[in-house]
């Protein structure tokens, strides 16, 4: 007798169905798993045995051979446990194979037969969806599945009970789909004292998607700045919220017993939809950055898709990660490619990065500046290439802060006055079938982000001048859309060209 069991294999983000066959044999006694099974599915032999010895069954002094189909596709994870226990006591006469055949099963089991969370529950349950089958999975990812649709889902706690429900003698709670969690409380930006022309550029960014870098000394503020950006995001819609879970899912982050303030981690059976804001170290290496690995996982850069990747202290990355980057901020996406594994992870991602000036911070400030000055700005900025710094739309320089100006009181004016003209300048841009003005292109981009005649003829001046590359004269229109979108016009004029063009930056200050 073959028994049959569906599961799923995992390659980036997208779930690959995989048929558990399992054959038990007159022969010498043998556990063998075939299929091209990584050392973590190979090592479930032993698990499976100890879970059924803990239930008191004992494996047949057989032949049993567990084939993982389609053989050419490789297997990772211990998400394959559960499958292979089930088809192994389907074949032994334990449970009815058929009753079976209408389930995809995933989730890793213990020594003691519980069944414990695996990574990718989210698209297991999507992809038993589209099959039109139910999902049993472990009892504290019971959530995250019902999430996909209303596909049965079976949340076991352990293999008893799962056995026990299937032969009808008791049964499982129907899990309930994740609520949406409160959004955390960050700083504010009435934190933030003077700072007028950051914060102004700030809004601009949140409010268009654009990616901003804020280039100044030491203690100006620059990172409080950045925090404060989540604060006047708008939140994420249902469709974007499960897209960002789908990455925190296949890289394990999405289980109901962790506590995180990723978009799209569960908190206590909640599903948040506040924006991801990612800040790796700038020691971070490339496969953590970009994604890869032995197990290929999503980097930092696909786990802030629809959200915010924060590089404070930029130079100091190494250049070729942050060189990594370009094409995922220019695509929105990442294609992971090694030698096991070809994997595309999304990235549409906000990059918003801080620098000082120098080495020492200080340029500028006699008093306080170093004896290489003006030159050891030129070398610490060229760490950045001018490919990556085209890539940013806005570059500001945020000026210290003296005391002085730490002694006034809060501004009038805060995140939540903030977000509200950048939620009403979003809803525009959702009007042009765009998450935001950063993703224009083509004919979009010359229907809705064409200037009028002085505006064009300022624009042409400028990129002269400055000498502006193709992908800058498109950034500023985008940036001139969202200046004008929060001021409320429905043209591109010249004076929205002009603060566009007020944020590029032609060469190291010296």
């Amino acid at each position: 007798m073959v028994a049959l069991v569906q599961t799923v294999a995992y390659l980036g983000l997208d779930a690959r169905a995989v048929e558990v066959q399992c054959q038990v044999a007159a022969g010498m006694p043998r556990f063998a798993i075939v299929g091209l099974p990584d050392k973590a599915v190979g090592e479930s032999r032993e698990r499976v045995q100890s879970a059924l010895a803990s239930m008191g069954l004992a494996l047949p002094p057989k032949r049993i051979t567990i084939n993982l189909s389609p053989a050419d596709l490789p297997k990772e994870g211990s998400h394959y446990d559960l499958p292979i226990a089930l088809a192994l006591l389907a074949a032994m006469g334990v449970t009815d194979a058929e009753q079976l055949a209408d389930f995809v099963a995933v989730g890793e089991l213990a020594l003691d037969g519980r069944i414990v969370p695996s990574p990718g529950v989210l698209l297991a349950a999507l992809h038993a969806s589209e099959e039109e089958k139910g999902l049993i999975c472990p009892a504290v990812q019971g959530s995250e599945a019902r999430w996909a649709s209303d596909v049965p889902v079976l949340a076991a706690p352990d293999l008893v009970s799962l056995l026990n429900h299937l032969k009808g003698t008791s049964r499982l709670p129907d899990p309930e789909p994740g609520e949406v969690a409160e959004a955390a409380c960050g700083p504010d930006l009435k934190q933030v004292k003077g700072q007028e022309t950051a914060k102004r550029a700030l809004e601009i960014a949140a409010a268009g998607g654009h990616n901003l870098l804020m280039i100044g000394p030491p203690g100006a503020g620059k990172s409080l700045l950045a925090s404060c950006l989540p604060g006047i995001l708008p939140p994420l819609s249902p469709a974007e919220a499960l897209e960002a879970s789908m990455v925190a899912s296949v890289a394990g982050t999405l289980e109901a017993s962790m506590v995180a303030s990723v978009a799209g981690t569960l908190e206590g059976g909640k599903i948040s939809r506040t924006r991801p804001f990612r800040a790796p170290h700038h020691s971070a290496s490339m496969a953590a950055l970009t994604g890869g690995g032995l197990r290929v996982k999503p980097g930092e850069v696909s786990l802030a898709h629809l959200g915010v990747l924060f590089l404070d202290e930029l130079p100091e990355f190494q250049r070729a990660v942050l060189d990594s980057l370009r094409q995922p901020l220019e695509t929105g996406k990442v294609d992971v490619a090694r030698a096991n594994a070809h994997v595309a992870y999304p990235a549409r991602v906000q990059l918003v990065a801080a620098m000082n000036p120098c080495r020492c911070g200080h340029l500028g400030d006699a008093a306080l500046a170093c004896s290489r000055a003006p030159r050891c700005a030129a070398d610490y900025q060229s760490k950045v290439s001018g490919p990556m710094l085209d890539r940013i739309d806005l570059h500001v320089e945020v000026d210290p802060v003296s005391a002085a100006d730490l002694a006034l009181p809060p501004p009038a004016e805060g995140s939540a006055e903030v977000a509200a003209r950048v939620a009403t300048a979003r809803a525009l841009q959702g009007k042009r079938g765009v998450r935001s003005n950063a993703e224009l292109e083509g004919d979009a981009l010359e229907e809705f982000a064409t200037p009028d005649d002085a505006g064009r003829q300022l624009l042409v001046q400028a990129a002269e001048a400055m000498r502006l590359s193709a992908r800058s004269y498109t950034r500023i229109l985008r940036v001139a859309r969202t200046i004008a979108d929060l001021a409320g016009s429905t043209d591109v004029g010249r004076v929205h060209v002009a603060e566009a063009l007020s944020y590029r930056r032609q060469a190291p200050r010296a």
